[in-house]
C-alpha cells in the first residue's frame, strides 16, 4: 500500500440533470453537479442555518449512461469515487482549476415513488450492475413493494 487515500463518500440531490458527452471510440462521459447540505442551529439566535455545498460528480462509460437514463434533477443518489482537479485555460489566456469527483460507484436513493417519474422498477436495480459492493447496497436497490418495509433483515 502507498501509505494515501483517495476517497470521497456523497449522499446528495442531483442539482441538473446529467449532461452527456461522446467521444471517438465509443466512450462517453456523464457530468451533473450534486448538492449536499449541513444543517445547524445558530446558538445565539436560535435559526436554523444550512450551508449547501455544490460538487461537481463525472461518470464515465456503462456508468453515465445508466445514470443518464434513469436520474433527473432533485433525486438523491450515493456517490463514491475520488478527487481529481484539473487545469486549464479560459477565454482570457488565464489559468483555472476545476475539482471534480470522479464516481467509481454509486447507488440510487430516490425510490419510484419520491422521484414522481414512470421509470419502470428495473431502474432500481440498474445500479447494482456498476457496483462492486452491490449485495451490501442491495436492501437500498430493490423496488418498494407494499409491505416489503415488514421484511427487513434489521
Amino acid at each position: 500500500m502507498s501509505g494515501t487515500l483517495n476517497k470521497v463518500m456523497l449522499i446528495g440531490h442531483l442539482g441538473d440533470e446529467v449532461k452527456m458527452h461522446y467521444f471517438e471510440g465509443g466512450n462517453c462521459l456523464g457530468r451533473f453537479p450534486l448538492a449536499t447540505n449541513e444543517t445547524y442551529t445558530n446558538r445565539q439566535t436560535n435559526e436554523r442555518i444550512t450551508n449547501t455545498e455544490w460538487h461537481n460528480i463525472v461518470v464515465r462509460n456503462k456508468g453515465a449512461e445508466i445514470c443518464e437514463k434513469y436520474l433527473s434533477k432533485g433525486d438523491k443518489v450515493y456517490i463514491e469515487g475520488r478527487l481529481k482537479t484539473r487545469k486549464w485555460m479560459d477565454d482570457k489566456g488565464l489559468e483555472r482549476y476545476s475539482t471534480e469527483i470522479h464516481c467509481s460507484d454509486f447507488t440510487f436513493l430516490t425510490t419510484k415513488k419520491e422521484s414522481g417519474s414512470s421509470a419502470t422498477s428495473s431502474s432500481n436495480q440498474a445500479a447494482p450492475q456498476n457496483t462492486a459492493t452491490s449485495a451490501k447496497q442491495e436492501p437500498v436497490q430493490k423496488p418498494s413493494d407494499e409491505g416489503a418495509e415488514d421484511d427487513l433483515p434489521f
